[in-house]
């Protein structure tokens, strides 16, 4: 096992053109990254040493071949210590712009620091890494998504964050991607976390999507650029999601979705957990019923619901949205008006062509589309439907 030059002169110049270090923590900083490369994310026995010695010292412990307490994470550590994969992942970071965040640094989201051991030992972030204290909710669900479930996931996300709250998801298909866009449609602050490094987009097909939330909002995660999402890695992922909310909210899941996954991170974590009801014969909702009857999850049915859960007092914004029933007539009505058959439009384009606010167009969308009159793409542009 060999270890790259831990001097600070070396770090000094390993760090150079990576945004985000701190002068004079750059032996420490570097000593993190190094640990990013070698350690899986949520490798105990790794934040445990870190905790215990400081990063620089446990990677010396870590390259000591010693039979002692560590001897087995050491046996997982040793095949990646090596200095030209921790100078691939620093030269990945350059080349997008990554920002390193550290504990310690004042754009480090405190909350990750609940998960103890288990927490990240650095983060990359694309985007804006501050903004940590406004009130953040998870909206997590199935990636093979009903029209009902995304019509419910915009409303909630529209609606929380037109109340300044920080909509959060892992930027997959279906749910995830729903929660990003109708916050973004807000001009709401949204943050996705990744399975992989942050300069590998995925899913492909939401490369767009997560420029967008790089824009305005910002895309995380901890393992180093270069790395590629895996199925382990997923899993490990959602515990930041949940972590890094106030509140998780899971609109629909399966029986053994990924999503339960999340919510059993929540629950741990002492998180807000609320699901949203689908119907008793919708196999994509059986975990949704699962989280109400196993996890004591809240029965979530309007973002009013989720404010609550917050302990916020919903605002004037969220008391003007009207109710399912109230106006559905005509205001659906104007929203329909206002789609083709042939040219699939945005929320905010319907919103200027029928007068409505976004809020009220998501809100009138997701009506239409559970009654078969609007389909919506995999963009997020909705049609009228045919016939």
């Amino acid at each position: 096992m060999t270890l790259p030059d831990l001097s600070a002169d070396a770090a000094l110049v390993a760090l150079r053109g990576i945004e985000g270090v701190v002068l004079g923590t750059e032996q420490q900083t570097y000593a993190r990254v190094v640990w990013n490369v070698i350690a899986e994310p949520g490798d105990g026995a790794a934040g445990a040493l870190i905790s215990a010695v400081g990063p620089l010292e446990a990677l010396r412990v870590a390259a000591t071949p010693t039979e002692d307490e560590w001897a087995a994470a050491r046996a997982r550590w040793a095949p990646r210590l090596r200095p030209d994969a921790v100078r691939g992942a620093l030269d990945g970071a350059r080349r997008v712009g990554a920002r390193l965040v550290v504990p310690g640094d004042p754009a480090w989201p405190s909350r990750v620091d609940d998960l103890g051991v288990h927490a990240p030992v650095a983060l990359w972030v694309r985007g804006r890494a501050e903004d940590q204290n406004a009130p953040a909710v998870a909206i997590v669900g199935a990636r093979a998504a009903t029209a009902y479930g995304e019509g419910v996931t915009a409303d909630l996300s529209a609606d929380l964050g037109a109340s300044g709250v920080t909509i959060v998801s892992g930027a997959a298909y279906g749910i995830d991607g729903a929660a990003h866009r109708a916050a973004l449609s807000t001009g709401a602050r949204t943050v996705a976390f990744l399975a992989g490094g942050v300069d590998r987009p995925y899913p492909r097909g939401h490369e767009g999507l997560l420029g967008r939330i790089a824009s305005t909002g910002a895309v995380w995660s901890e393992t180093p650029c270069g790395t590629r999402p895996t199925k382990w890695r997923f899993l490990s992922r959602n515990r930041l999601i949940a972590a890094m909310a106030d509140a998780v909210v899971v609109v629909e899941a399966g029986w053994r979705s990924g999503s339960l996954n999340t919510a059993a991170h929540a629950a741990t974590l002492g998180r807000e957990l609320g699901a949203v009801p689908g119907p008793i014969t919708s196999a994509a909702s059986a975990g949704c019923h699962r989280i109400l009857r196993e996890y004591g999850g809240v029965c979530v049915t309007s973002a009013k619901d989720v404010l609550e859960m917050l302990g916020c007092a919903p605002g004037p914004e969220a008391d003007a949205v009207p109710s399912l029933d109230e106006g559905r007539t005509d205001d659906t009505t104007r929203v329909i008006d206002s789609l083709s058959t042939r040219v699939a439009r945005g929320a905010d384009e319907i919103a200027r062509r029928s007068g409505l606010s976004i809020a009220h167009v998501q809100t009138h969308l997701g009506l239409a589309a559970l009654e078969g009159r609007a389909v919506r793409d995999d963009e997020g542009r909705w049609r009228a439907a045919a016939g």
